[in-house]
């Protein structure tokens, strides 16, 4: 099976390219080879490479800078997506693309099932949603892996951005408000293979046939507060000198944003057992894990 990994050089898709690379054929691109702003370019690139699978972990993902540039935003995230769905469609190809829980509007505190209507309230959300609806449309075995919250030791994310701040400053103020289930990107990278690997062992169709939309996020739940809590509490065990004295919860109202953000981010994680039998670890856990790699005890 020859694969085409798109995302080299994001968070997801450079984890799950060392997964795939061991594995099968892969072919892994970043923007300088597959710019999803170039619909053209894109088929061109299908065409010579022609494979049987496509992984697209490329997103534009800045949620508040998509407020002001809606038009990019959607060119990335929708249009891009319906441009290799209709490709795969005409080759007898199949894609698997990952989603957001931004697609849902945060209602409520019980999680979200992937039957749940999607709502988005911010630009990002409408530009993934769009996307994710053109896939489903293309009639092509097809994958949407729904994830939230997404970290790791690398690139622009919130462990990142509260290691250097917890490192500068001796008060800090995060929200409180907004719950879901922090993820890292190598917890969703090695679940991508594992279900490559099934879908390898018993063919697209009959596979994809299963469940088209899965949700796939760490299990468990806090808050930014909470989860910058437990960085703060890990780096710390692990030896990490931080200035960082205080905490203070906030209200989403207390630190507006250009984007609003979910107040409930809750993810069902049902199917994912059900169908594809995988139970995922609590976000906890793998916290741990990423920061025992990050300061190299790992």
């Amino acid at each position: 099976m020859k694969v085409l990994l798109t995302g080299r050089h994001g968070q997801i898709g450079s984890h799950l390219g060392h997964f795939l690379l061991k594995a099968c054929e892969c072919r892994v691109v970043g923007r300088e080879e597959f710019d999803l702003t170039k619909p053209e370019d894109l088929r061109a690139a299908l065409t010579t490479f022609k494979p049987d699978l496509i992984v697209n972990t490329a997103a534009y993902t800045d949620v508040d800078g998509a407020e002001k540039n809606r038009e990019h935003a959607f060119a990335v995230n929708a249009l891009a997506p319906e441009v290799m769905a209709n490709w795969c469609a005409a080759n007898d190809a199949a894609m698997i693309h990952f989603s957001t829980d931004y697609v849902y509007d945060g209602i409520g505190i019980r999680p979200h099932f992937e039957e749940s209507e999607p709502k988005p309230i911010n630009v990002y959300g409408e530009s993934k949603l769009a996307g994710d609806q053109a896939i489903a449309k293309s009639g092509i075995p097809y994958l949407i892996l729904r994830t939230s919250w997404i970290y790791s030791a690398i690139g622009s994310n919130f462990l990142v951005k509260m290691l250097k701040l917890g490192a500068a400053r001796e008060q800090l103020s995060v929200v409180s408000d907004q719950i879901g289930a922090p993820t890292s990107a190598e917890l969703v990278a090695s679940t991508t293979a594992s279900i490559i690997e099934q879908i390898h062992d018993r063919g697209n169709k009959e596979f994809f046939g299963k469940a088209n939309l899965v949700h796939c996020a760490a299990s468990g739940q806090t808050s930014w507060h909470g989860f910058s809590e437990a960085i703060f509490a890990g780096a710390r065990l692990r030896g990490v000198q931080l200035r960082v004295k205080e905490v203070t919860p906030i209200s989403s109202v207390e630190y507006p944003t250009p984007a609003i953000r979910p107040a409930n981010s809750r993810l069902s994680l049902k199917r994912l057992k059900d169908n594809y039998a995988i139970e995922m670890p609590d976000w906890r856990d793998e916290l741990d894990n990423v920061l025992d790699k990050i300061f190299g005890l790992r």
